[in-house]
């Protein structure tokens, strides 16, 4: 697990941690190719620069978000903002659905949309994959 979102799982209380550390252990492990840090004071993974997936503490919950999840065509994950990322939120680590998250997983690689150059583009969004 990369060093600075260890120690921000770290800060976490108890449960929250168990929630941070499963999402982190289980995003390591099946996207080994993606680099990994604190972005926005919150844990990203990226391939080729572009955001993938990432969690963060909120008041009442860890929230995972998928930047392309809106196009995975999966009823657990919620439209999140004006663009088409999709979230899902968890209370307890006994939540995630391990086959689930692999799978959305799999789709965030096949499913990408061009984050990386979204201000370049004036705010339009592109398709990568």
């Amino acid at each position: 697990m990369n060093n600075e979102i260890e120690a921000y799982n770290n800060k976490q209380e108890v449960n929250d941690k168990a929630i941070c550390d499963a999402l982190a252990t289980t995003i390591d492990a099946n996207l080994s190719n993606a680099e990994s840090k604190i972005w926005h004071a919150h844990p990203v993974w990226f391939l080729n620069g572009n955001p993938i997936v990432g969690y963060s503490k909120l008041k009442d919950s860890v929230r995972l978000l998928f930047w392309s999840g809106q196009s995975f065509d999966e009823p657990a994950l919620k439209n999140e903002g004006s663009f088409k990322a999709a979230e899902i939120r968890y209370t307890s680590a006994t939540q995630i659905n391990i086959p689930d998250l692999k799978r959305w997983l799999e789709k965030a690689v096949a499913i990408q949309w061009d984050y990386k150059n979204l201000v370049k583009r004036k705010g339009q969004l592109e398709r990568l994959k």
